[in-house]
C-alpha cells in the first residue's frame, strides 16, 4: 500500500486492532443467520508526510449507501455547535443573502439549517440517500453525490462557487484526499473561506483514543500533515482553532493562495511548533501507543467480568462507532457481558451490534431493566448523556467509560 497523499511504499504499522466488521453496518434479526465479513483494521504511518492511514478495504459506496445509520440531528449537543459554528461564521465574515454556503457531507441538514434559518443560500453535498432525503424534508437542497474534482467544475460551470466551504468531520472518510482537496479548491470562490473539522492525531495518540479507528475512516489526520496537503493544492491555511468535539478536533481555515485579504493568524504557527515538540514529525511519536490499547482492553473486559461475577447489571448507552470497534477489539460475542444498548436513533433500535450481536433498544428499556452500570461508548458525549439519563440515581446506577482510562461516575 502507498501513502494516498504522497505515495511513499507504507512500511510501518501505528496500530492493528486486527479484523473487524464495518462499525455502522447493523444487522437485522434475519442477518444474523447470515455470514458477517470481517475486514482488517490496520493503520500505517507515512515516514515522509506522516499522514496515519487505513486501506480501503471496505469500499466507501458499501458504506456510504442508502442504509447509511448515521443521523447528526440526534445529537443535541452536536445541533448547539453548528448553531454556534452559523453565529460565528456570519458574525466574524458578515455572510448574507448574497453569500452561497456549500457544505460537503451536509448529512440531515443539521448544519445548513442554521444558515437558512439567515436567509444565506445554501446547498449540501450527501452521498448517502437517506439522510439526504432528511434534509430535503428541511427544505435544504441537496445534491446526492460524492464530492470530487469533477463535481467541482459541474458547480464551478453553473457559477456556484462558495463563499463559505464547509467540510466537518469529512476530510477523514475520504479514499482520493488529493482529489478531494482539489476539489475545494475548485469550488472556492476567489476570497470564499474552506472551514474543514477533523479529529486531532494528537488527542488519539495522548488520549489513547484508539476506539476511533473504524474502516469509515480512512486518514488519521494531525495538523502539520494536513497544512502540508492544502499547501500542495495551492491552498493556504489562516487560522485554526482546537475545539473539544470527538475528544478533541480542529478546525482549520483555508483560503485561496493569492487571496491576501486574510491575514494568516499566529495560532497556525503556535499548532504546528506544538505538534513538532510533541514529535509529531518522529516515528518514534508513533510506536508506544499499541501496548496502551492492550490495557484498556484488558481492563475494559476485566471490569465486565468482575461486575458480572457480583451479579451486577450492565447496560450499554450510544450504539456508536466507537463502542463497536471497542467491542470487537475486545471479541465481545453476545449479550452475556452487556444485556443490550441503548440509542436514540430509531434507525438503530430494533437492530444488533456488529460483531457482538448485542441488541438495540429505545431508552425506556433503562426504567425496565435499572441497570447498575451503563457504559457510555460515545465517551466524548458523556456529560450531555450523563445528565440526560441522571435518573438512574433512583436506584444506585453508575456510568462507567473506559478510555482513556476506566472512570466511573455517579449520578
Amino acid at each position: 500500500m502507498n501513502c494516498r497523499f504522497c505515495q511513499t511504499l507504507l512500511t510501518h504499522t501505528f496500530i492493528d486492532l486486527e479484523h473487524s466488521p464495518p462499525s455502522n453496518s447493523f444487522l437485522t434479526v434475519a442477518q444474523l443467520q447470515e455470514p458477517e465479513t470481517y475486514f482488517p483494521l490496520k493503520l500505517f504511518v507515512c515516514d515522509q508526510c506522516f499522514l496515519v492511514q487505513l486501506d480501503e478495504v471496505k469500499k466507501r459506496d458499501e458504506i456510504f449507501n442508502s442504509e447509511y445509520v448515521y443521523f447528526s440531528s440526534y445529537s443535541k449537543s452536536w445541533l448547539t455547535h453548528a448553531r454556534k459554528y452559523t453565529e460565528q461564521m456570519v458574525t466574524r465574515f458578515g455572510y448574507d443573502e448574497n453569500s452561497f454556503v456549500l457544505e460537503i457531507a451536509s448529512n440531515d441538514g443539521y448544519l445548513l439549517q442554521y444558515f437558512q434559518e439567515k436567509n444565506i443560500p445554501v446547498l449540501g453535498i450527501e452521498p448517502s440517500a437517506n439522510t439526504a432525503a432528511a434534509a430535503a424534508l428541511k427544505g435544504i437542497p441537496s445534491i446526492t453525490d460524492y464530492f470530487t474534482s469533477h463535481l467541482a467544475k459541474e458547480l464551478r460551470k453553473e457559477g456556484r462557487c462558495a463563499s463559505l466551504l464547509i467540510a466537518n468531520n469529512v476530510l477523514a472518510h475520504v479514499p482520493d484526499i488529493n482529489d478531494f482537496v482539489e476539489g475545494l479548491k475548485i469550488a472556492l470562490g476567489d476570497k470564499g473561506i474552506i472551514t474543514m473539522e477533523f479529529p486531532h492525531l494528537l488527542k488519539l495518540i495522548e488520549e489513547c483514543q484508539f476506539d476511533t479507528i473504524y474502516h469509515e475512516h480512512y486518514s488519521y489526520l494531525s495538523f502539520l500533515t494536513v497544512k502540508k496537503i492544502i499547501e500542495a493544492h495551492e491552498l493556504v491555511l489562516f487560522d485554526v482553532e482546537q475545539l473539544p468535539t470527538h475528544g478533541g478536533s480542529l478546525r482549520i481555515y483555508a483560503k485561496h493562495r493569492n487571496d491576501s485579504s486574510k491575514p494568516i493568524m499566529p495560532q497556525v504557527q503556535q499548532l504546528a511548533e506544538k505538534e513538532t515538540l510533541a514529535g509529531l514529525v518522529d516515528l518514534r511519536a508513533y510506536k508506544n501507543v499499541e501496548k496502551r490499547v492492550s490495557h484498556i482492553k484488558f481492563n475494559f473486559l476485566n471490569f465486565l467480568v468482575e461486575q458480572k461475577k457480583l451479579g451486577n447489571k450492565l447496560i450499554g448507552y450510544g450504539a456508536a462507532a466507537k463502542g463497536n470497534t471497542l467491542l470487537n477489539c475486545c471479541g465481545i460475542k453476545g449479550n452475556q457481558l452487556i444485556e443490550f444498548v441503548v440509542d436514540a436513533s430509531p434507525y438503530k433500535q430494533g437492530k444488533f451490534l456488529p460483531g457482538s450481536h448485542i441488541p438495540v433498544f429505545a431508552e425506556d428499556q433503562i426504567i425496565a431493566f435499572k441497570p447498575d452500570y451503563i457504559i457510555i461508548f460515545p465517551w466524548n458525549l458523556k456529560n450531555e448523556i450523563m445528565d440526560q439519563l441522571s435518573y438512574i440515581r433512583n436506584w444506585n446506577g453508575k456510568f462507567v467509560t473506559f478510555i482513556p482510562h476506566t472512570q466511573v461516575y455517579t449520578p
